[in-house]
């Protein structure tokens, strides 16, 4: 099922079998992030999500057609996991995270974590609580406005510009003197001006690709040889 990938990484595929990985939020850059941990021999995925699939999703979130309008996105997500390798165990959680819950919801194993969201409060608790509970992490910034996912990157929050969600986050870490590395996925892109949000099928999607990147190369970083 995988020998293009143990192509390239021996039997080191079988440490990406045993890991956890938690995404949080299945939208345009969930979701891809998602399908990519699948395809990359993730085999136990801890996925969040309070949302349905709403018509407006369909130019950019993988999990959407014109058949899963209306359904959940934790459901679709593990039906779709078990479509690539049945060997998938989709621990699904159909809430909205918040300071309610969080604790909970992170007292279980989970190795790394993939924050796709855009509540700024929620990304913030977030990243806290992966820094306090020593986690390993990445959380996407804005995708939306933008049109050129070449300009997309990977550095520390601190080093970040432009992005309006990253400015917000910058912030937190400023006032509160936050300590540690904070793992970033952003576009260097300036959004363009618009009333509201709009959005594309290629910048989100490049973006949970790139976090995935981020969290195999991690995962597989400490056993390379």
């Amino acid at each position: 099922m995988f020998e293009r990938l143990e192509t390239l990484i021996g039997n080191k595929i079988n440490i990406l079998k045993n890991k956890t990985v938690m995404v949080i939020g299945l939208g345009g850059v969930g979701g891809h992030a998602f399908e990519t941990l699948v395809r990359s021999s993730i085999e136990n995925i801890i996925v969040i999500d309070n949302d349905k699939i709403d018509i407006t999703n369909l130019n950019r979130q993988i999990l959407a057609d014109i058949n899963s309008l209306n359904k959940n996105k934790v459901d679709l997500a593990q039906i779709k996991a078990k479509n690539i390798n049945p060997n998938c165990k989709i621990k699904k959680h159909q809430i909205f995270l918040n300071e309610t819950n969080i604790d909970e919801i992170f007292n279980q194993k989970i190795d790394f974590v993939i924050d796709a969201i855009d509540t700024i409060n929620t990304k913030k608790l977030i990243i806290k609580k992966c820094l306090k509970e020593k986690i390993p992490f990445i959380s996407v910034m804005g995708t939306g406005n933008k049109m050129h996912p070449e300009l997309l990157q990977i550095t520390d929050i601190r080093k970040t510009s432009y992005d309006p969600i990253a400015k917000i986050i910058r912030k937190m870490v400023k006032d509160e003197k936050i300590k540690g590395k904070i793992p970033v996925v952003f576009s260097k892109e300036k959004p363009m001006i618009k009333n509201k949000i709009g959005s594309n099928a290629f910048v989100p999607s490049s973006a949970g690709i790139l976090a995935t990147s981020y969290v195999i190369n991690k995962l597989l970083e400490d056993v390379h040889e």
